[in-house]
């Protein structure tokens, strides 16, 4: 798959001394959702805004479609919606002009029936006349994502979208999402709802105290990094791990009525045959067992922690 946003050795540093990223290297491939994960002050937003043309970096650069975002500025803004964290709207407009002066300001012709199409798309049809001041703040972040859509860009950049969203919006808003990416545009996300990551990206890329850690496929990264546990429920409690147990690294649970092992599962050979001849011979029975995988949350926690 092509690219159409590459990111060669990227930094910027503040006025005040404050490095926000260093040397970021990132290709994002064309018709993919990308999520950026990252703990706040990583660098997700100052990332986000140099592609935007909206900070100028210190060093390196930044190709949209083959164009420098800063030699070709026009032509490449035009390619990209961006939905920003703060809801900054004309409190006084109507939700229908709104949309409609956010796209002739890329220099589209006005395309009523196209406007009408995005505002029924995110369920702000019946709301086209109201003034945006009298929106719920759901209905406010909706505005943000349409008028991001309004001049029909290739790419969409969503700084953390559903903040604030309850939970039937952030699961229609993420619809959208979905029928986007399905006519071809290229999505890059940030999101605290590291569940929403799991579920709708390809790639996923950490990005801890402005250098990125990792960059993979969803799945890959999950069989990489991610942690398989076997749960015995024993039959009856233990006060401690037994010493014919010890090498098998268990833990015991506070109630002494489960141990846990956890697990290479890209290993030959795990162990569970091992330990479980151990446990025969240790005489700790079991009455049940069940696995436990490691979410992209724990993996997320786990990368994170280990920048500190």
């Amino acid at each position: 798959m092509t690219s159409i946003i590459s990111i060669k050795d990227l930094s910027k540093t503040y006025a005040g001394g404050f490095q926000a990223l260093k040397h970021v290297t990132l290709d994002i491939r064309r018709g993919e959702i990308f999520a950026l994960l990252g703990p706040n002050g990583a660098g997700k937003t100052t990332l986000i805004s140099i592609v935007c043309g909206i900070v100028n970096a210190t060093s390196g650069s930044v190709t949209v479609d083959g164009g420098d975002i800063a030699r070709d500025y026009r032509r490449v803004r035009s390619m990209i919606g961006l939905v920003p964290q703060e809801l900054t709207t004309d409190a006084f407009e109507t939700v229908f002009n709104a949309v409609s002066f956010s796209r002739g300001l890329f220099g589209r012709a006005p395309n009523p029936a196209y406007v009408e199409k995005v505002l029924k798309a995110l369920s702000l049809w019946d709301k086209k006349d109201n003034r945006i001041m009298t929106l719920s703040g759901g209905m406010k972040r909706r505005l943000l994502i349409a008028k991001a859509l309004a001049h029909e860009p290739t790419i969409l950049f969503l700084d953390e979208p559903t903040a604030g969203v309850d939970v039937e919006l952030r699961k229609d808003m993420w619809q959208v999402v979905r029928d986007l990416r399905s006519t071809g545009v290229t999505i890059i996300l940030t999101t605290h709802y590291i569940e929403e990551a799991e579920e709708m990206a390809d790639r996923v890329g950490v990005i801890a105290k402005g250098e990125l850690i990792v960059v993979e496929e969803k799945a890959e990264l999950m069989r990489k990094l991610g942690k398989k546990q076997l749960v015995l429920h024993l039959n009856a409690p233990l006060q401690a791990v037994p010493a014919e147990l010890a090498a098998h690294a268990l833990e015991l649970s506070p109630d002494g009525r489960e141990l846990t092992f956890t697990y290479d599962t890209q290993a030959g050979r795990t162990g569970i045959t091992a330990l479980l001849g151990d446990m025969r011979t240790a005489g700790v029975g079991f009455a049940d067992l069940n696995t436990i995988q490691s979410s992209l949350e724990d993996i997320f926690v786990d990368l994170v922690r280990s920048t500190k």
